[in-house]
């Protein structure tokens, strides 16, 4: 922690955009990291299907595609337009991400399925961060469901413990002594 945040200073505040325009775009980044990972998560569980991480998972990546379903129908309610450009943006991103090599040309890298648990670890710990400021807000703002948004957050928790365990396991199988 830097001296400024233990003194307490505060950030600075940025008053050209009104808390609804950049809500806009904070819930837009997140719809683009939302469809990367729904993406990821699908196109993980596939890769590894008859394994102990493919049956892991598939309802995982059934869940975090239903949980940017619901990021889509908060931001309807909250009457927030979709930026397409980025949702595009993180779709491509995360399609250029597969083609990195990881040390197999022919097969599927071990490796691989490593890196790829750490990205989906990473977005959901993301996921649940949008949650709880959404759950901050709806104390505020009764288009939001608190409930909801106490489940989804709950389900995000849920969710990085078992994509922590899957990616320890992963862990020591690429790199045990062979």
């Amino acid at each position: 922690m830097n001296e400024n945040a233990r003194a307490g200073a505060r950030l600075p505040v940025f008053t050209g955009q009104s808390g609804h325009d950049l809500l806009g775009i904070y819930l837009n980044d997140h719809l683009a990291g939302a469809t990367a990972g729904t993406d990821r998560s699908r196109h993980l569980a596939m890769a590894c299907r008859g394994s102990e991480i493919g049956d892991a998972l598939g309802p995982i990546a059934a869940e975090i595609a239903e949980d940017r379903r619901s990021l889509l129908e908060i931001m309807r309610r909250l009457r927030i337009p979709v930026r397409r450009y980025k949702v595009y943006a993180g779709r491509l991103g995360e399609r250029a991400a597969r083609l990195k090599s990881n040390g197999g040309l022919i097969r599927r890298s071990p490796l691989t399925s490593l890196l790829e648990l750490e990205l989906l670890q990473m977005g959901v710990q993301g996921k649940a961060c949008v949650w709880e400021v959404l759950r901050g807000l709806a104390d505020r703002d009764t288009r939001l469901d608190r409930q909801q948004l106490d489940d989804l957050l709950e389900r995000a928790r849920r969710q990085r413990r078992i994509v922590e365990e899957l990616r320890r396991l992963q862990a020591a199988e690429v790199f045990r002594d062979r």
